[in-house]
């Protein structure tokens, strides 16, 4: 068994990380899901929240929103609608868009999936301004 992984995260404007890593935790829509080397090939749709990665001890946070992992053959890949390091968000940006919108769902009227599509706007804020705060 190794004792590294290969992790990868892209997203359709750029590859976002691609290293040798310990250990993997990622959002997945059932809860997170943590990967170590030798594990299991899985494939799982993400949830908005923080993949947190291990690299030679030190735990390193990154925001990321939609799409899917992939685990096979100690390699991690990670297919995001958004990923960001925390030195890439802007807190004040996060901030605005997140009173914006939880003004917008407290006095919601409009269709179903235009308000699960502001719910997920609203969950990538509250995961970015959590980041950004560290």
């Amino acid at each position: 068994m190794a004792d590294k992984i290969q992790l990868e995260v892209v997203t359709p404007e750029r590859r976002v990380l691609a290293e040798p890593v310990d250990m993997v935790t990622v959002p997945g829509l059932g809860g997170e899901l943590g990967i170590l080397p030798g594990h299991t090939p899985l494939i799982s749709q993400l949830q908005t929240g923080v993949l947190t990665y291990v690299q030679d001890g030190k735990s390193f946070p990154m925001h990321v929103s939609g799409g899917f992992v992939e685990v096979r053959d100690d390699h991690v890949s990670v297919l995001a609608e958004v990923a960001e390091r925390p030195d890439e968000i802007d807190a004040a940006r996060a901030k605005i868009s997140r009173d914006k919108l939880e003004k917008q769902l407290n006095a919601w009227s409009g269709s179903e999936g235009d308000f699960d599509l502001a719910k997920t706007k609203l969950d990538r804020s509250l995961v970015r301004l959590q980041l950004a705060s560290r």
